[in-house]
């Protein structure tokens, strides 16, 4: 502990005799003590040294000109600082018990008499001095107690949040092996499939039937293997800021009628009550993203609902918002894990039924869809078996419907001469075959430099190029066909495994019209083709 200063004594007296015999006889003492002594010839004097020092005790003469003892005392104790210094009055003649009584009001705790007798004046400041020491080191105490109790504090908060901390990596982590042994699950179930499907094709004496089966199983469980696929990349793209929305006025309600005739055609939702009322309302917004959006919502409403539930699907503005609700009567969701829905890696009960499968990343994907719109998404749920509402709130726009444009017409052939670019074998093969099979003129070639000889020879209407080609890669032959007037009117769709929006930024400079991300669907090839035939070809 810190070495205690001295405590000080104040002798305050107009005599200067009395007050230098005062001082004299209190500094005899002073070392054995450990005080000090300070002297005021008049009360103003006094309270300036008040101003500046603490003091033990304060020897005050009641008989002074101008401030006398008394108005001197109140003027000390009116102070919060100095108001507990406790005052002795020294007085020439013997004070009647209404000069006590005043002293006493005044802030006194004695009188001393002159003549003063030495020993009674030592008798009475080393009980003050003494205490003033102790009330010294007691406030010291306290300060280091309070210093202590400060870090002690701090300490602790740090600990808390470590501790904190650590619990979150550790769940986090947990979420993650589960999420793995997941994926690992929702990949060898269709690999699985498709293995058996291709090696009963194989076996002798197979029916006709069994061959066409085989094949059904192999097809859509390649689909269900792409989808798993696309959702571990939109989500990686979407975390990382990665997805480049291609945004235009839309109006929201028509995009999620058509979502929902979808549902309704497929069968998805045979086994459920699926209600709809959808108001119209404007945003500026990519519609594959907000249809993803609005199916992983609906997705996730029939995955967590028995067969014979409700799932309602609506759409209203609310001042400067469109709203689109997923209402369920589902299994509901916890108060626990209500706050985390939305996070990466965090399911809920994994007894749930999960026939339907699916890796459980679809409503992290919808909180940053959501964001990237300038939008947001909530989860409410009174907790199990209560169901459980999702809402989605997009940024309204206005807009005025433009008038519908001349619908275009038809290129001079029945249908586009094609040329696939793709040096994959087997790809290229089962391409060109498909291409064939719907009717289409396909010509292909293995590497960029036949690509380019085979677009001068044939003059194809359209071009489908992997961008990984040998040689130049599918960039260069882009440019190159765009260079030559021979080939620079030749509709050019990129094939490619790649689909981050600098991927896609590197393909429509090079001189694109479409890029497809690889496996293509091949609705989605017929759409591409289609309406690439349809329009003037990119400057």
């Amino acid at each position: 502990m810190p070495k205690l200063d001295n405590p000080k004594i104040l002798v305050v007296n107009d005599d200067a005799n009395s007050l230098f015999a005062l001082t004299s006889l209190l500094a005899q003492w002073a070392e054995q003590e450990g005080y000090e002594v300070l002297s005021a010839p008049s009360g103003q004097d006094a309270l300036r040294q008040v101003l500046m020092h603490d003091f033990a005790v304060i020897l005050l003469d009641v008989n002074m000109p101008g401030m006398d003892g008394f108005e001197t005392a109140a003027a000390i104790h009116a102070r919060a600082r100095s108001a507990d210094i406790p005052i002795i009055f020294i007085t020439a003649f013997l004070a009647d018990e209404l000069d006590r009584l005043k002293a006493y009001q005044h802030g006194a705790v004695d009188f001393l008499f002159t003549p003063v007798i030495p020993q009674i004046l030592y008798a009475k400041i080393s009980v003050f001095v003494a205490l003033a020491m102790k009330n010294e080191e007691l406030k010291q105490q306290a300060r280091q107690l309070s210093l202590r109790t400060t870090e002690l504090i701090a300490t602790n908060k740090h600990l808390t949040r470590e501790i904190a901390e650590r619990k979150t990596v550790e769940r986090q982590n947990h979420a993650k092996d589960e999420f793995l042994a997941m994926l690992g699950h929702e990949l060898r179930n269709p690999l699985s499939a498709i293995s058996s499907a291709a090696s009963l094709i194989g076996l002798p004496g197979v029916s006709l039937d069994g061959v066409q089966r085989a094949k059904k199983i192999i097809q859509r469980q390649s689909q269900h293997l792409g989808r798993i696929v696309d959702d571990l990349l939109d989500l990686s793209r979407a975390m990382s800021g990665k997805i480049l929305l291609s945004r235009a006025p839309l109006e929201l309600s028509t995009l999620i009628a058509q979502t929902l005739e979808t549902y309704r055609a497929t069968g998805r939702s045979t086994d459920y009550e699926l209600d709809q009322d959808l108001m119209p309302g404007w945003v500026d917004g990519d519609s594959t993203r907000l249809e993803q959006i609005t199916s992983n919502l609906i997705d996730n409403a029939l995955k967590y609902t028995p067969p014979g539930g409700r799932i309602a699907v609506r759409t209203w503005t609310e001042h400067d918002d469109v709203v689109l609700s997923v209402s369920d009567t589902g299994v509901g969701i916890s108060a626990e894990l209500l706050p985390h829905v939305f996070d990466v890696f965090v399911q809920g009960s994994r007894t749930l039924d999960r026939a339907q499968g699916g890796l459980g990343i679809g409503l992290s994907l919808v909180r940053r869809l959501a964001e990237l719109h300038g939008g947001s998404i909530a989860a409410e749920s009174a907790g199990a078996q209560q169901g459980s509402t999702f809402t989605l709130r997009l940024p309204r726009i206005n807009h005025q419907l433009e008038a519908p444009a001349a619908t275009p017409q038809l290129g001079t052939h029945g249908k586009p001469r094609v040329l696939l670019i793709e040096d994959n074998e087997d790809g290229r093969e089962m391409m060109t075959m498909m291409l064939g099979g719907y009717g289409y003129d396909v010509q292909s070639a293995a590497d960029g430099l036949q690509g380019l000889d085979a677009a001068r020879t044939h003059q194809p209407d359209l071009a489908l190029v992997d961008i990984g080609l040998p040689g130049i890669d599918g960039y260069e032959v882009a440019r190159r066909l765009r260079a030559d007037a021979a080939t620079s009117g030749i509709k050019l769709v990129a094939l490619t495994g790649y689909g981050l929006a600098d991927d896609l930024r590197r393909v429509m400079e090079a001189g694109f019209d479409r890029h497809l991300v690889k496996p293509v669907d091949i609705d989605q090839l017929m759409e591409v083709i289609d309406s690439c035939a349809r329009v003037p070809v990119k400057q």
